[in-house]
């Protein structure tokens, strides 16, 4: 298996957080993790991979290791990892697990609605 080493700040688009208001649809997403754990790994790559086909451009991610910045669990509220938070656009959403399961987790983001 590969080792996947989490930047501290990644963005597919380039856009700065104060661009923002310039372009409303852009994503931002913050992966709690916790150092290089097959879950921590699986949940990077699996988490680019839906960004790449889905968000298309439209998204700036974050992981964060919280083996190296354990305070910065508080400020999310996260209680699990791997733990992905889409902080924008509101309403603030929270999917926990490795992200396998690509439909779940564009409900969760509300990039597709729930067919159920």
């Amino acid at each position: 298996m590969a080792s996947v080493k989490p930047k501290k700040s990644r963005s597919a688009s380039r856009v700065k957080p104060s661009q923002n208001r310039k372009h409303p649809d852009i994503v931002e997403l913050r992966l709690y993790i916790a150092g290089q754990t097959p879950k921590s790994v699986l949940a990077i790559a699996n988490l680019e991979r839906i960004c790449k086909e889905h968000l298309h451009g439209r998204y700036k991610l974050e992981v964060i290791d919280l083996v190296k910045k354990p305070q910065l669990a508080r400020g999310d509220q996260i209680l699990a990892i791997p733990t992905l938070v889409r902080s924008l656009p509101n309403p603030v959403s929270k999917i926990i697990g490795d992200l396998s399961n690509t439909e779940k987790v564009l409900v969760g983001l509300n990039i597709r609605r729930s067919t159920a």
